[in-house]
């Protein structure tokens, strides 16, 4: 009887192992450790998320001042070019206006050859057509109040007969690229 329960026994104890590991997994309640430990594997992947979405906003953000900074480049270019495409039209200008004063000069000279006379006079008004059409302007003077941010006055005189600042005579003709003097008026100023 002895064998029996021995034999017996192992084969009944296995099912009640079973029962027990069972019932031992189930009933056993879970740490916060092991709480944790089950959790790990989501942790990471939401370090990894927030990593790459930091990434992605700094990306973006160069992104965004790169294109701001090309934006200001190329306005800055255009003024630049404009600016520069003034200045080279305002010194060319400047370089003809000997010949314009020359021509003025010798239109107000006495001259016995008519036709002679009539050649100055065209190549004159050829002149101031090809000044108006580039923007260039004569500065008026004669009459006008002094302004020193068009006019230099050369010279002054006491006259009650003009008023206060007035321009009375001009020396030389002054001119102007748009709103930019190019050449100041030579003028003499009353009182």
């Amino acid at each position: 009887m002895a064998n029996k329960k021995k034999n017996a026994s192992p084969a009944a104890e296995e099912p009640e192992q079973e029962k027990e590991k069972a019932a031992g997994t189930a009933a056993e309640p879970e740490t916060p450790a092991e709480n944790a430990a089950a959790e790990e594997p989501a942790e990471p992947e939401r370090d990894e998320k927030a990593e790459w979405e930091a990434r992605l906003k700094e990306e973006q953000d160069k992104y965004l001042r790169l294109a701001a900074e090309y934006d200001n480049y190329r306005k800055r270019s255009i003024k630049e070019r404009d600016a520069l495409r003034d200045d080279i039209r305002s010194a060319a200008i400047a370089d003809l206006l000997p010949v314009y004063d020359n021509l003025e000069r010798a239109l107000s000279a006495e001259c016995s050859d008519e036709a002679f006379y009539k050649g100055i006079e065209m190549t004159m008004t050829q002149l101031k057509a090809i000044f108006e059409s580039m923007g260039v302007s004569e500065i008026p003077a004669v009459g006008e109040t002094f302004d020193p941010a068009m006019h230099n006055a050369v010279m002054h005189i006491e006259d009650e007969k003009y008023g206060p600042g007035e321009i009375v005579q001009e020396f030389q003709k002054g001119f102007r690229l748009g709103e930019k003097v190019i050449r100041f008026s030579m003028v003499q100023v009353a009182n």
